[in-house]
């Protein structure tokens, strides 16, 4: 049976709302003498730092997120490279969900720089989904000076995938009778959840578009990729019954990336799995809360995804307890061996507040360690909050590169 398009009573209305290159284009919209340059946000090229994002202009040198940083300063030699201003982005990023949460109450941020909303029951009072895209894009640039790319589709798979097809500035309509045909043609790597590594891998057994998952045998292509592969089908046939889910009182505070090319270097995901600790306390200090668990999040190339925790002799928001809690559970716990990695996350779960009867944080090291380490905290903290995370930690036995 065909679904009924939204202005003959489709349920379910999903929009995905995409900042374009949002830390590039914050920097240029604050420097306008960058504009048309290649602008690159991340560690610097001497260090052992990674791109956090990358301009159109830089783009078009290969340059991407998760790249190493000297990488990216051999594809692009002329490229701008700037440190990330994470003060700055998070102010905008408030400013524009505030504008999302103006049109409807369900708004699932899946980042600083996009969001889900379910406009389902806004038609009436605010128009078809396409109209209430449009001005969401509108209002956005209007107020901030951004663009963003809007996908509006009858689900959360097929809004997500509709607001990249044409960034950027794009605004991508997905009917709920034409989800299917839509996407059959475009290439498997179009598929969410499936990678660089995993495309190969499908192309090899004759997969090379979204549409061929579904010509084929389930049980064959089981036999071939694993039980995975019957939740991708389900995407490909433009099914997902997720539901876009508000933001509640966390439970957890966690960071993760996918990278764009899989990483097996260690000391590169050492680095990383330190910049994304770091981000963790910080939040955590900021929101004025402590956590007793560390979770470290791993995904290899095969979607095969393992976690591994360590608890806390006590709660902490302290920067080297979980950076040395994510290095011992990526070292000495997952048993990574030499296997690349496509995805790493730090999280900070078991929440507690600040007299709230859980056990004092100065238990973990002597009075001393833990005076210098939350000196030092307060001083990233302020820096981070005038210019961004210009500052890191160094490694307990040397200097960091790539705080300098």
């Amino acid at each position: 049976m065909t679904p009924p398009p939204w202005d003959c009573g489709h349920p379910r209305a999903v929009l995905h709302v995409d900042m374009d290159a949002f830390y590039a284009s914050v920097e240029v919209l604050d420097d306008p003498s960058l504009r048309g340059r290649p602008v690159i946000v991340g560690g610097t090229p001497e260090g052992r730092g990674v791109v956090a994002a990358a301009s159109y202009e830089a783009r078009k040198f290969g340059v991407h997120s998760a790249m190493g940083a000297g990488r990216a300063r051999q594809l692009c030699p002329d490229g701008v490279f700037l440190r990330p201003r994470m003060d700055r982005y998070c102010e905008l990023s408030a400013a524009i969900m505030a504008i999302l949460r103006g049109y409807t109450p369900l708004v699932e941020p899946l980042s600083i720089d996009e969001a889900f909303l379910d406009v389902s029951g806004c038609r009436r009072l605010l128009g078809a989904p396409p109209v209430i895209a449009a001005d969401i894009k509108r209002r956005i640039k209007a107020e901030t000076g951004l663009t963003a790319s809007v996908g509006v589709a009858g689900n959360k798979f097929l809004a997500k995938l509709g607001s990249d097809l044409e960034k950027p500035d794009g605004l991508v309509v997905i009917e709920p009778s034409q989800g299917r045909a839509r996407i059959a043609e475009l290439p498997i790597e179009r598929l969410w959840g499936v990678g660089k590594v995993a495309s190969v891998q499908f192309r090899e057994g004759g997969v090379e578009r979204i549409g061929d998952l579904l010509c084929h045998d389930p049980i064959a292509l089981e036999a071939r990729f694993g039980p995975h592969v019957h939740h991708l089908r389900a995407l490909a046939a433009g099914l997902d019954d997720r539901p876009v889910v508000p933001t509640h009182e966390a439970k957890s505070v966690g960071n993760e990336i996918t990278f764009a090319e899989d990483i097996a270097d260690a000391a590169q995901l050492r680095a990383i799995g330190d910049e994304l600790a770091d981000k963790v306390a910080r939040r955590l200090r900021s929101d004025g809360l402590r956590a007793r668990t560390v979770v470290l999040k791993a995904r290899y190339p095969d979607f095969t995804t393992l976690t591994r925790s360590v608890t806390l002799p006590a709660a902490t928001d302290g920067g080297v307890e979980f950076r040395d809690a994510a290095r011992e559970l990526l070292e000495h716990r997952l048993g990574r061996g030499r296997r690349p990695l496509r995805l790493l996350g730090v999280t900070a779960a078991n929440l507690v507040q600040p007299g709230d009867g859980a056990p004092a944080q100065g238990s973990l090291f002597g009075e001393p360690a833990r005076e210098r380490n939350q000196a030092v905290d307060r001083v990233l903290d302020q820096v981070a909050g005038r210019f961004g995370p210009l500052l890191r930690r160094g490694a307990r036995a040397g200097r960091d590169p790539d705080a300098d």
